[in-house]
């Protein structure tokens, strides 16, 4: 079945290139614009109000970062192909990574920073949710990765955003008022 819905994406894409092309673009920028996301949300904060944009951005990157530890012990324990390498009939736009296909490390780590934000602000959150979702089907579009390596780094994603914002939240607080004792006297004047 996750063949079959790749090949049937990958056929559709390669008899319109133009999506092709759109995605690899999308793939090339997309995680660095969503991450640099994340680090404004930090600089958009006022300096001395509430701290919500600051712990989302914290805990965004946090969760990122997790997500794609887990991905490595993930791989390390089944080592799934890349649909292009297991199937010779695929196209690929771009770059053919050669890591383990499952789950896709783009979709973890843009699912991470997007539940993560979702967490503290639902309006910002929705918006970084729909940037995480073009990332992964990406992925598919651009005949990088299998429909379910995708959906296992949303729920990658999904679980990194979780334990970082329940469980690590004391730690992210803490880091937090460090770290905005040195940005604050900085960003005041701005």
């Amino acid at each position: 079945m996750d063949w079959r819905a790749y090949h049937a994406i990958n056929s559709f894409v390669a008899r319109h290139a133009w999506l092709g092309d759109t995605f690899k673009e999308v793939e090339r920028i997309g995680p660095v614009l969503l991450g640099a996301a994340a680090v404004l949300l930090w600089l958009l904060a006022r300096p001395g109000s509430e701290r919500k944009w600051k712990l989302a951005a914290s805990s965004s990157l946090a969760a990122a970062a997790l997500g794609l530890v887990v991905n490595r012990i993930i791989a390390a324990g089944w080592d799934r192909a890349r649909p292009f390498a297991a199937h010779h009939v695929a196209h690929v736009w771009g770059a053919r990574s050669t890591d383990a296909s499952f789950p896709s490390d783009h979709s973890s780590a843009a699912f991470g920073i997007a539940f993560a934000v979702f967490f503290f602000d639902r309006v910002v959150g929705t918006v970084f949710l729909a940037a995480a979702v073009l990332i992964a089907g990406g992925r598919v579009v651009v005949g990088e990765h299998y429909p379910l390596d995708v959906v296992a780094g949303l729920f990658v994603g999904l679980g990194a955003a979780i334990v970082v914002v329940r469980l690590a939240r004391p730690v992210i607080e803490f880091l937090v008022r460090q770290v905005e004792r040195l940005t604050d006297p900085i960003l005041r004047p701005v």
